[in-house]
């Protein structure tokens, strides 16, 4: 029993930080709300892209192009078909996710620097492709109609439990829906990572050839790893536009919004690990409050300090930091068995 504590540590932890987040709505501004919204959504794109070039090796710059097409399919599940949005959401995941075969036939043909051009010409593929869709306003973009938001799938629930505005509510409900969004891709990263496929995942990483002497498939491990971040990159898309309300190519596809920052986010966390994401978005918020108001500035400051870490913490910060200390939250790893707890004959 005297072990037992520290094994549930991590559990405990996360618990109560879920906990914390999720009592924000009811003790913080409507303002700061908004802004863990967008936070909680680049953590999103973060786990998956960290799944993606972390743990299966696929360096891709084209994320966008997932978030590009979650949107598009929400927007077009509400104008043109008349679902709520929360409906469009769900489908924008799974557009994304069929999409994302063809995108793997190609890409998966090619190899570093050349695999993650292959994703960026994909991604500028889609927003050119949709930049011609009329119906949802060509390349100028649309707007969701009048009191979509306020009219969504548990608005009124919210605004009748808080007693707060349909905008109000709209906010917490889309807040939640993020929070939510955050702890089941971390949930199940872990447990993927920690299944026999998600070893197999890290056998290729490590050493492709050895992993592929022991019968691991790299190839089709890659592809399901691919498919399912684009489903996760999808649904976060359609979420984050229900609350921007408009759309645009330019917007939608955006690589610095939804692929630069997130490559910082995790190369300053560390690449390759669980926590790391998490420790990256909550240094990008810190220093997006404290250089709000440098304009410029603030985006110089920022790749100078990534620039510091990739030189003297090569791993990220808790990288090195679970490195030099032992720290390990969310371990990945699995102990061999006791040889003294065998049964023997």
């Amino acid at each position: 029993m005297k072990n037992a504590f520290p094994a549930y540590r991590p559990l405990a932890l996360a618990v109560l930080a879920a906990a914390v987040l999720a009592m924000v709505p009811l003790i913080g501004p409507r303002a700061m709300v908004q802004d863990l919204f967008g936070i909680l959504c680049l953590l999103v794109l973060a786990l998956n892209w960290n799944m993606l070039a972390g743990f299966a090796g696929l360096v891709s710059v084209g994320q966008q192009a997932f978030v590009g097409i979650g949107a598009y399919t929400m927007f077009a599940a509400v104008i043109l078909f008349g679902l709520d949005p929360l409906a469009g959401v769900l489908l924008g995941g799974l557009v994304a996710m069929a999409l994302a075969v063809p995108v793997a036939c190609f890409v998966f043909r090619l190899n570093g620097a050349y695999f993650a051009i292959g994703t960026w010409v994909a991604a500028e593929i889609a927003r050119l492709g949709l930049g011609q869709w009329k119906a949802l306003g060509g390349g100028t973009g649309t707007s969701l109609p009048k009191g979509t938001t306020r009219d969504m799938l548990g608005v009124g629930s919210v605004k009748e439990w808080l007693g707060v505005s349909s905008a109000a509510a709209s906010d917490i409900l889309l807040y939640w829906l993020a929070l939510g969004l955050v702890l089941a891709t971390l949930a199940a990263s872990w447990a993927f990572l920690r299944s026999r496929l998600g070893l197999g995942l890290q056998a290729i990483r490590d050493n492709a050839m050895a992993a592929r002497a022991v019968g691991v498939d790299p190839v089709r491990l890659k592809a399901l790893v691919f498919l399912l971040t684009a489903f996760g990159t999808g649904l976060c898309g359609g979420l984050l536009f229900i609350q921007i309300t408009r759309i645009t190519p330019d917007a939608a596809f955006s690589l610095l919004d939804w692929t630069a920052f997130v490559l910082f986010v995790v190369v300053i966390g560390g690449i390759g690990t669980l926590p790391g994401p998490i420790v990256g978005v909550v240094l990008f918020y810190a220093l997006e409050r404290l250089l709000s108001d440098y304009g410029s500035a603030y985006l110089i400051v920022l790749g100078l300090f990534g620039i510091a870490v990739m030189l003297f913490a090569r791993r990220g910060l808790w990288g090195s930091l679970s490195g030099r200390t032992g720290l390990e939250l969310l371990p990945l790893g699995h102990r061999a068995p006791d040889p003294a707890s065998a049964v023997r004959p």
